[in-house]
């Protein structure tokens, strides 16, 4: 439309070319406005064991990259980023993620000129006001809760109600009042992020969300950012994994020292390989396999596609070996 207007403005006066070209080169030089405000809803789908859950996450780039925490995603067979006050949502993909560290990379789908927050990376101190911002009690909308840097450099042991449980060091300490469903979204300082929201005290001890806790514990953000470039160069290492997770598609229990299997999934590697309900899984790959964190770390070690030799005995009493070609599954 721009250059065929040229045309016709050509045989005009010289004066009127120069204003058009001058709108023309204006135009040209505007950008697309930012969407939303730097912070997102996620929204989980763990269908294979029937819930879902739902998180916030910290937008790093404008084409999709959403910072998180690992315990937000694990598990998720479906992962939705949702962009609050605007009506967009996108499918997104897990990139990568650091099951030790509760960091996670997600890219939303087709997403582009999303907002960004700035980060600061700075040393902070004890008793500087700061705000945190969150999915509180997963509505789906962004609230806020104020207070101060109570502690640096804090260690606590976690669990979440998927049964996981780490060890988290170098935590940013606040009372700012954190709720379900805040984990992933930035605690913010005079307006920028300074880390990540990640547990709360909960009665004796720490989960990865809770019930307005009073002591609040974020991940610093250069420690968040410095993992996620990790994942996005795809540099995987022991603590970081990067891309699809290996999935061998059994539930297990603890029993007599080996992880039995209650339920295998319809139709899933383990299923295809013969493996049942009641089997004990004993080894995978000639490596003893004695709690389901083993195995799990085990398993997710391994990429989709790769085979397996896995060492069982069945509720028989009788052993065997079967090869298994694991699928891909859910984020660990």
């Amino acid at each position: 439309m721009n250059v065929i207007r040229r045309r016709i403005l050509i045989l005009v006066t010289a004066a009127v070319v120069a204003a058009t070209v001058a709108a023309g080169l204006a135009f040209a030089r505007s950008t697309p406005a930012s969407i939303g405000t730097g912070v997102v809803v996620i929204e989980t789908n763990l269908a294979l064991n029937g819930s879902a859950a739902a998180g916030t996450g910290i937008v790093l780039t404008g084409d999709g990259q959403v910072l998180t925490n690992n315990h937000v995603i694990r598990g998720a067979t479906s992962i939705r980023v949702r962009v609050p006050g605007t009506g967009r949502s996108y499918p997104a993909k897990v990139v990568g993620y650091d099951v030790t560290d509760d960091v996670a990379l997600i890219r939303a789908s087709g997403a582009a000129n999303l907002k960004t927050l700035p980060l600061d990376t700075s040393t902070s101190a004890v008793g500087q006001a700061v705000t945190a911002l969150g999915n509180a009690g997963g509505t789906g909308t962004i609230t806020s809760a104020r207070g101060h840097i109570t502690g640096l450099s804090r260690s606590i042991t976690v669990g979440d109600d998927q049964g996981g449980s780490e060890r988290l060091t170098g935590l940013i300490e606040t009372d700012a009042g954190l709720e379900p469903g805040d984990s992933g979204g930035p605690l913010l300082k005079a307006g920028k992020v300074i880390g990540m929201d990640t547990a709360a005290s909960v009665g004796s001890g720490y989960a990865n969300y809770s019930a307005q806790a009073s002591d609040g514990y974020a991940i610093p953000i250069a420690k968040a950012v410095r993992i996620a470039r990790q994942i996005a160069a795809g540099k995987a290492s022991a603590a970081v994994h990067v891309g699809a997770t290996g999935f061998l598609g059994v539930q297990i229990d603890v029993s007599d020292g080996y992880d039995v299997i209650q339920y295998v999934v319809p139709g899933g590697p383990a299923d295809r390989a013969g493996l049942e309900p009641g089997d004990a899984i004993a080894t995978v790959d000639g490596r003893t396999v004695s709690t389901p964190a083993a195995l799990t770390t085990l398993i997710g070690s391994k990429k989709p596609g790769q085979t397996v030799r896995i060492g069982y005995v069945d509720q028989y009493g009788t052993g065997g070996t079967v090869t298994v070609t694991l699928g891909s599954g859910p984020p660990q």
